[in-house]
């Protein structure tokens, strides 16, 4: 009898769960998507700089070009805790011919700065101090969280509009909503030339005129697509 209960139950909770899906199926809708989009200017910028110990008469060390790296972003006002990181250290071993192993190290970091004026200013104050392995990893944009769903609330009601415009001019009434998915999409592409930011500089530079490099904006978009009842 108990099995006999559980059955019955179950083939009602089935036929409901049927008919509800049948009933949302055979309702007249309209299904519309909308994009929406901002482009935004990047506010931080990574940039990796590698330190390696020189093969010169003095074997200029490790150490001694990191005290110099931090000295010039002290200068330009860069806070080392905050936007200063190690990202590898490593040793590589070399055989020279008749000579003993030598072991050179190396220090790899991860800079942020937050505009292009300021990573300038940093490519040619470490290019003068010797340090010219720096290149750019990414860009971002700090506020992409806050942006999304602004996108998202404009994306929704595009598609209302657009589903109004639809149905009205038919002489009939927009419903509820009865199905909403959406898509988020963020570009950093950026150009070659920005991506390697390798920049060659002649002794007559002059220092206190930094190039204010120009990164690509980041396109940030939102796509919706939304089913509304049709009263």
């Amino acid at each position: 009898m108990k099995n006999y209960m559980f059955t019955a139950i179950c083939i009602a909770t089935c036929f409901f769960g049927y008919a509800q899906s049948k009933n949302f199926i055979d309702q007249p809708y309209l299904e519309t998507n909308a994009k929406v989009d901002s482009i935004v200017k990047p506010d931080r910028i990574y940039l990796s700089i590698l330190i390696q110990e020189k093969e010169d008469r003095d074997k200029t060390s490790v150490e001694k070009q990191e005290r110099e790296m931090a000295s010039v972003l002290e200068g330009l006002g860069i806070n080392l805790k905050k936007q200063l990181k190690i990202e590898d250290l490593a040793s590589n071993y070399k055989k020279y011919f008749l000579r003993k192993k030598s072991v050179l190290k190396s220090k790899a970091y991860e800079l942020i700065v937050y505009d292009g004026l300021t990573a300038s200013k940093v490519l040619i104050h470490l290019e003068d101090k010797g340090i010219s392995n720096v290149r750019l990893t990414k860009t971002d944009y700090s506020k992409s969280e806050a942006l999304k769903l602004i996108l998202r609330s404009k994306a929704i009601l595009k598609a209302k509009a657009q589903a109004i415009s639809l149905v009205e001019p038919l002489g009939q009434a927009l419903g509820n909503a009865i199905y909403i998915s959406d898509k988020y999409y963020q570009n950093r592409n950026y150009s070659q030339r920005n991506a390697k930011m390798s920049l060659e500089y002649a002794p007559s530079n002059d220092l206190e005129e930094p190039i204010d490099i120009e990164f690509s904006g980041i396109k940030i978009e939102s796509e919706v697509k939304v089913r509304f009842a049709i009263d």
